[in-house]
């Protein structure tokens, strides 16, 4: 059978056209396929990094929560729960850098998910101690633990035999000290800590890169703004949960709880401190899992696949078919940055503004770590709140205000196109604006409480000592009394007494909280006594006081707000004055040098400074100096307010030398286009260099540590 010409062509061309479409299709479907998984891939990591964040985030503000519980928990000092709490810093700093270089070379999400876990091991290893120390033990006279055994306070008749005596004898101090030496276990919660911030090390460097590197370009902002958000969102659930536990007695289920004599309100309470940190372990284990199972690279976007950015992990990828000259090539290349890193190193530091800037940084930060440390420890002495109500409000007031501040200050940058300069002049604005705020508070504090033989004579004359022989008198003279026992009572006439014996109590009537004692003659004869019975546990603070802690209150909310708004000017300030090749490094160092001068000795020195307001001491029972029991009031609010704000002024001489040099390196006409975004005052060239890049820009609203700022 012939086939004509035309027949013949045109079967040949139905032939050829049939392959055609199908080709075409299948590749349209490859496509949508892969940007389907691309972006299904990219929300995943999101959704997983997210939860990661708000997980370190929580852990990291519920240690700040438990500060005091900690220090009464093992009987240590606040200076030594400033150590426990810089260590976090310590390990973060032991493998940054290796983290941050080799991690681009490795399996991304699996080193986020194997940081995880070694930050979920630290967070058990902190709660531990629990279960190895045995039970709390405090201060309390007998006949409020045991009804059945009658034994007066002062023990006038010397057949009867106090416990305390019982328990002094060579046998019973032996074993006692056996069982203090687990005191020493507050060095597991040091390493648990130093632990934690090892293992959180890779998520923000890894966890971000990645997202930039695989998200449609238009959207890595929008992502990494979630992130972040949702960072913030951790401390208010971290404190919330600070505030559950503290309501708790330390060894719930281990003991009865009818038996135990104390109330939140006591100094010697100790919340279940240990529960939160199981709770924050689970959860970082939970949050680790997803990482496990992403893959190492994600398609990248058909946007970012022509474009001049590559992503950070494809410049250490190593294919196998690299020939030798290239392999010589990266080798000449990374020697070549080496040979560039002093150089870099002097140029950035003979940069007048980032150098100025960076030392009012990290003063500011000495100031804000150390406030912020022992802003719980402040609000509980001051003015006599207990633990859960102090964090339930730090969580729900303070958290939120610095969250919206931050956001404030991103969104005046914007709305009103502020430039280098006029970031400078919010920044400093802000920060001389929010401490003459805090100056404020020292009018808004609550006076001592009347403690006989501390803050007061037996006599009802005002007084501050802290000599412990002012704690005897003429009127517990024949009294058999310690002087190192702390168990208050609180008399009719309004005065606590630092112990039933050295109150002179005779008698006493009922158990455990509802203990009444009786003829005490160191409070019949106060001045305005009109019995001599007293109750367990001490005297509420002034009427005035509750009135102050909600001034307190607003103003350290508004504060809050207020130092907050600075921080993304200050951070742009510091991204806008340096070169653009430099500015990874110089982030590097800034970080770097927060964490090492701030963030590590702030809480330290100022733990060591508040121990020297303490006017009682605790002693442990082996001897030695225990926690601080009763603090001089008005010392400590001049001891910590004064420090921050010592700070804080040397800071803002350190800013207004920033904006006197920009203002001297910058013409009113570089000024006026610098508003405009056209130049910037530190030499920037056109309107884009102005802005940062999208990373850094939207990193503008992180600092170190700032998921723990309020």
């Amino acid at each position: 059978m012939e086939i004509s010409p035309k027949e013949n062509a045109r079967f040949f061309s139905n032939s050829t056209v049939l392959p055609v479409d199908r080709s075409s299709f299948r590749s349209e479907s490859s496509a949508s396929k892969e940007k389907q998984s691309c972006c299904g891939g990219i929300k995943i990591f999101l959704g997983a990094l997210s939860f990661v964040y708000f997980a370190k985030a929580l852990s990291g503000s519920y240690l700040k929560s438990t500060i005091t519980q900690i220090e009464r928990r093992f009987d240590i000092p606040s200076s030594l729960v400033g150590v426990i709490d810089g260590s976090f810093e310590i390990g973060n700093l032991l493998i940054i850098i290796l983290v941050s270089y080799f991690g681009a070379k490795l399996h991304r999400p699996r080193i986020i998910g194997a940081g995880c876990l070694i930050m979920s091991a630290g967070t058990f290893l902190i709660a531990m101690p629990q279960f190895f120390m045995g039970r709390y033990r405090y201060e309390r006279f007998s006949s409020t633990i045991n009804s059945t055994v009658s034994i007066s306070p002062c023990l006038q008749d010397k057949s009867q035999t106090s416990l305390s005596a019982l328990e002094k004898s060579p046998a019973k101090i032996n074993a006692g000290c056996e069982k203090e030496a687990g005191s020493s276990m507050w060095i597991y919660v040091l390493l648990g800590n130093l632990l934690r911030g090892i293992g959180e090390t890779p998520i923000q460097p890894l966890g971000i890169a990645y997202i930039d590197d695989y998200a449609v370009e238009e959207n890595a902002a929008l992502y990494i703004g979630c992130v972040q958000t949702v960072a913030i969102i951790g401390p208010i659930f971290g404190f919330l949960l600070g505030s559950l536990c503290a309501k708790l007695y330390v060894d719930i289920g281990f003991v009865d709880l009818d038996s135990v004599t104390i109330s939140p309100k006591d100094v010697q309470w100790v919340g279940a401190w240990w529960l939160g940190y199981l709770i924050a372990g689970a959860i970082s284990v939970l949050a680790g899992i997803p990482f496990w199972f992403l893959p190492r690279h994600l398609p990248t976007p058909e946007s970012r696949k022509d474009s001049s950015t590559s992503s950070e992990h494809s410049k250490f990828i190593l294919e196998e078919n690299k020939d030798q000259r290239k392999s010589h090539q990266q080798q000449a290349k990374i020697a070549e940055m080496a040979k560039d890193f002093l150089p870099s190193l002097k140029n950035l530091f003979g940069n007048p503004v980032y150098i100025l800037y960076l030392c009012a940084s990290i003063i500011q930060f000495n100031s804000l770590i150390g406030m912020v440390t022992y802003k719980p420890k402040y609000i509980e002495q001051q003015y006599g709140q207990t633990s859960s109500k102090t964090n339930f409000v730090i969580g729900l007031i303070n958290i939120p205000a610095v969250a919206f501040g931050i956001f404030s200050g991103g969104l005046i940058m914007k709305k009103f196109r502020i430039g280098v300069l006029g970031a400078a002049k919010l920044s400093l604005g802000s920060s001389f604006f929010g401490y003459l705020l805090l100056l404020s508070l020292f009018a808004m504090g609550c006076e001592n409480s009347d403690v006989a033989g501390l803050t007061v004579s037996y006599h009802g004359t005002k007084q501050r000592t802290d000599d412990e022989q002012a704690l005897f008198s003429e009127c517990n003279s024949g009294c058999s009394c310690s002087r190192n026992d702390w168990d208050p009572i609180c008399g009719d006439n309004g005065v606590t007494y630092v112990s039933a014996c050295l109150a002179g109590c005779r008698a006493s009537n009922g158990s455990g909280k509802n203990t009444v004692f009786f003829n005490c003659s160191c409070v019949g004869t106060f001045e305005s006594s009109q019995s001599s019975s007293a109750v367990v546990g001490p005297c509420q603070k002034g009427n005035e006081c509750p009135r102050m802690f909600l001034y307190f209150l607003v103003i350290s909310v508004i504060t809050s707000y207020t130092l907050s708004v600075g921080g993304t000017p200050g951070y742009i300030l510091l991204l806008r004055c340096i070169k653009p090749h430099l500015k990874s490094f110089a982030l590097g160092i800034y970080t770097l040098a927060i964490r090492v001068l701030a963030g590590i000795p702030a809480p330290v020195y100022f733990g060591v400074a508040l121990d020297t307001a303490c006017l009682k001491w605790g002693s442990k029972r082996c001897g030695g100096r225990g926690a601080c029991r009763l603090y001089d009031s008005s010392a400590l609010r001049y001891v910590y307010l004064g420090l921050t704000l010592v700070l804080g002024t040397v800071s803002i001489f350190f800013s207004v030398a920033v904006l006197w040099v920009l203002r001297k390196s910058s013409s009113p006409r570089d000024e006026t286009l610098s508003a405009n975004g056209e130049r910037g005052a530190c030499g920037t060239k056109s309107r884009k260099d102005n802005f940062v890049n999208t990373d850094l820009l939207i990193q503008s609203t992180y600092w170190p540590e700032k998921e723990t700022r309020l």
